[in-house]
Order: C-alpha cells, then sequence, then structure tokens
C-alpha cells in the first residue's frame, strides 16, 4: 500500500499571504507547503482520498491523479473540504457518483454548505455520493476504521486503512491523545500525524504530542504533517528519531 501526502501545511499554508515564511528557509523545496491532504492506494490500484483540502486542484494537477474510488473527510474546517468543487473532473465518465464518507456530524454539515455536490442541481449530476461510517467496513478494497479525536471544543475524525496486509493511520488536528486513538493505531505500518508546531497549542498537536503518539501506538514510521511556517524541513528533520519522517508535499511511502 502506498501513501502519498498531497498536502503538509497548516490552514493558511507555508508561506502565508505576503510571502511570510516565519522560520522556514524559502530556499528549501520542501518548505513550501499546500493544506493538508493524503492519497492512500492499494496493490491494485484503488485510491481513497482524504479530505479535499483548498489546495486540491493543484495537488492533483501536481501528483497526475484523475481518478479515485472513494473520498473520506476527518472534518468540516475550510482547510479540509472547501476544495469540494475539485472533485467534479473526476465524476466525468463514471457510471455515478464518487462514493464519500464522513462522521454523522460532518455529513450534515458538508451538505448544508455544499448541497449541489450531493444533491445535484439544473441538470448537473450528483457529484459524491455521501454516507456516514457507521456502517463502513471496506472501501474500495481498503478495509476502514475510524475514531473520533478532541479538536479543541470540537472532533476530527482520524482514519485506518488496511490493504495487503499493511496499514496506515491518518491523524491530523487532534489536541489530545486517548485511549481509544492509541488502541486503533496500534502497530500501524505508517501513521501520519498532526504536527502544528513545538509550542503547545489548544486545537493541534505540538512536536512533543505527536512523538509521544508514535511511540504510544508503537508506529513502524511516522509521518509529521499540518506544519506550519515555525517548522523548518532541515531543522526540524534533524531533530526526530530516524523513524519518524518531517512530511512534505508529494511525499511518497510505501507500507
Amino acid at each position: 500500500m502506498k501513501l502519498l501526502v498531497l498536502g503538509s501545511g497548516t490552514s493558511t499554508g507555508v508561506p502565508r499571504i505576503g510571502n511570510d515564511w516565519g522560520d522556514c528557509d524559502p530556499n528549501e523545496p520542501k518548505n513550501r507547503r499546500t493544506r493538508v491532504s493524503i492519497l492512500v492506494e492499494s496493490d491494485a490500484g484503488q485510491r481513497l482520498l482524504v479530505d479535499t483540502s483548498t489546495d486540491l486542484r493543484h495537488q492533483l494537477l501536481a501528483n497526475n491523479i484523475d481518478k479515485v474510488d472513494g473520498v473520506f473527510w476527518t472534518h468540516d474546517h475550510a482547510d479540509h473540504c472547501h476544495g469540494i468543487d475539485d472533485l467534479r473532473p473526476m465524476r466525468y465518465g463514471r457510471g455515478g457518483p464518487i462514493p464519500g464518507f464522513a462522521s454523522a456530524s460532518t455529513v450534515r454539515r458538508l451538505k448544508q454548505r455544499f448541497d449541489y455536490v450531493f444533491a445535484g442541481q439544473h441538470g448537473y449530476h450528483t457529484i459524491v455520493e455521501l454516507s456516514t461510517l457507521d456502517n463502513l467496513r471496506m472501501a474500495a478494497g481498503f478495509g476502514v476504521k475510524w475514531v473520533e479525536m478532541p479538536h479543541g471544543p470540537t472532533t476530527s475524525t482520524a482514519f485506518r486503512f488496511d490493504a495487503d496486509e499493511k496499514s496506515i493511520v491518518y491523524a491530523t488536528d487532534f489536541s489530545e491523545i486517548t485511549d481509544d486513538m492509541v488502541a486503533l493505531f496500534r502497530d500501524v505500518d505508517i501513521l501520519v500525524t498532526d504536527c502544528l508546531r513545538r509550542e503547545a497549542h489548544p486545537t493541534h498537536a505540538n512536536l512533543a504530542m505527536a512523538l509521544e503518539l508514535a511511540r504510544r501506538v508503537r508506529a513502524r514510521k511516522t509521518v509529521l504533517t499540518h506544519l506550519d511556517k515555525s517548522m523548518d524541513y532541515a531543522t526540524l528533520s534533524a531533530e526526530v528519531p530516524a523513524d519518524v519522517l518531517v512530511g512534505y508535499d508529494g511525499l511518497e511511502l510505501i507500507a
């Protein structure tokens, strides 16, 4: 199973508007970060997209992705869903809508905000058939499990995908490590984890919390994502253990 990091940045990306690179070296291409999203692919070529980031069109073009077999949403914050309209070209030529999945609360809010995507309008086809996660066990040949994580005053959904006897966990936008998270993520091959900055944050994991999660679940390899402008790629890479990678846009890993 393959992991492709489409975007690795925080909600404003790196650099921020105004060409604000913070502590990040602008001469290091891996510091140029679009908003977070990943794609997982099985040996059979089936692909699942997690989140439709604000930069989705650019990400799909940069990685030559022209189809997906399902879409999952972690939550409805703008940087995770406002690129949803860029799914339209991947609906062309399909026999039906793209399957989509999210928690019941995220489904409700997405339908309120993007009703035309899920119901069609004015002769346009429905783009996504959106379902809750309640009874989901498999999607496009992947085993799927999930857990709700604290994200400040709200929650974000983490996903575990299993295929070809390998596993990938995507856990972004969390502010606390719970026992349920540890149980679901245990012994994962690749853990992709929230890691906003070094200092504590009320709604996101910092570096210490991300490394603690990796240790507690015994992840074989860990990728840090949702990185802000304080997290210079080279500096951070020199700080973390050998089995921890600083994520960057376009990173590919085989589980």
